[in-house]
């Protein structure tokens, strides 16, 4: 019998929260994708729009059955998703010397987008049913190793560095917000701290021309340097209000570098100004708080723990995308969420709307 409660409970802040970012970003993109051919322009703007449909229609499927029943298929979600992975290294397409993408069909999928999604649930699983008091050990931190590692040396390998780095960062999150017994955690830092350092050897050269362009950007002004320059302009030209929609010079001129995918903030910021950039990011903010309220309110550790995955998915891309637009981080290719052209973050992202709109509706459910 259907439970009128999933109604009362349905958490519109959150549904009025992701369509007012996704405005913003077909409002962008449809700017971004202004500075092209007017075929290139309709091209991308409508397939942004499929994608969205597509989001949409997944969005829904996500919040329809109950989430508990993500925990018994968690480990063949997240096999499906490093079996597409493997996929990608064995028949992926080639595009600028990276291997990111897998053909199905008509369609281009990049797997190591889904894969974050997988990651945060099948951790949700482990640690829901491992969680203790005291924290978790160097020996129950193994089986989490061990998940993060596959995807992220699959990852790496095709070479995509950044996000790598995000799956990273999303599985640290998670695992800090369970807790870590302090002397596990003081070797886990002690060894990142020798360890870091030595990645530096294992960086391909465009790499590490990166992180050199970060700490000085002049070093190499018609080269590496240019994009960074380039965007830090557009922010800077937008000032309060910014130039107005279609009137940025720096996108409509091409100045601007990928100002349709990783760059896009930077077209938000020269034609919107400071006004535009804030607004968007108080949506932000409003988003990421809505998700931890979800994470706290529900009685359920696994669908607690999924809703603070989910959470820091959003927070940990939000945060370096436009960090490195400003030029406060190392570029590394990662989308603006919700905001970026790509059909594969789009997805991403509206699964985990989905999933936090199912833990939302279920939070009056006692276990």
């Amino acid at each position: 019998m259907f439970d009128r409660r999933l109604v009362q409970c349905f958490d519109w802040g959150l549904l009025a929260i992701t369509v007012l970012i996704a405005v913003f970003g077909l409002v962008t993109l449809y700017s971004a994708s202004a500075s092209g051919s007017q075929s290139i322009l309709k091209t991308l703007y409508a397939k942004q729009l499929i994608w969205y449909g597509i989001g949409v229609a997944v969005m829904v499927c996500c919040f329809v059955f109950n989430y508990k029943l993500l925990d018994p298929w968690a480990n063949v979600i997240y096999l499906a998703c490093v079996g597409l992975l493997v996929a990608v290294l064995l028949f992926g397409k080639y595009v600028a010397g990276s291997r990111r993408w897998l053909m199905l069909g008509p369609i281009s999928v990049q797997p190591s987008e889904l894969i974050k999604i997988a990651i945060i649930i099948v951790l949700a699983r482990y640690y829901s049913k491992e969680v203790n008091t005291t924290g978790f050990t160097l020996r129950e931190l193994v089986i989490p190793l061990l998940l993060a590692a596959v995807p992220f040396l699959l990852i790496v390998r095709q070479p995509d560095l950044g996000t790598g780095l995000m799956l990273i960062l999303i599985v640290g999150s998670m695992t800090l917000f369970i807790k870590i017994e302090k002397r596990s955690l003081m070797y886990l830092a002690g060894t990142g701290l020798v360890f870091v350092p030595m990645v530096w050897f294992f960086l391909k050269g465009y790499q590490k021309q990166r992180i050199l362009t970060f700490l000085n950007p002049d070093r190499d002004p018609l080269g590496a340097g240019y994009h960074i320059i380039q965007s830090k302009i557009a922010i800077g030209s937008g000032m309060i209000f910014g130039k107005g929609f279609l009137e940025g010079t720096q996108n409509v001129l091409s100045f601007l570098p990928e100002q349709h995918t990783d760059f896009i903030f930077s077209v938000l910021a020269e034609e919107w100004g400071l006004f535009g950039t804030v607004s968007l990011l108080f949506l932000f903010f409003l988003l990421l708080a809505k998700g931890l309220s979800i994470a706290y309110k529900c009685r359920n550790p696994f669908g607690s723990i999924l809703a603070v995955g989910i959470t820091v998915m959003i927070f940990w891309q939000v945060l370096i995308n436009t960090g490195m637009v400003m030029g406060l981080m190392p570029v590394v290719g990662i989308p603006l969420p919700f905001v970026s052209y790509g059909g594969s973050s789009i997805i991403t992202m509206m699964i985990g709307i989905g999933i936090l709109m199912n833990i939302s509706m279920r939070r009056f459910v006692m276990d």
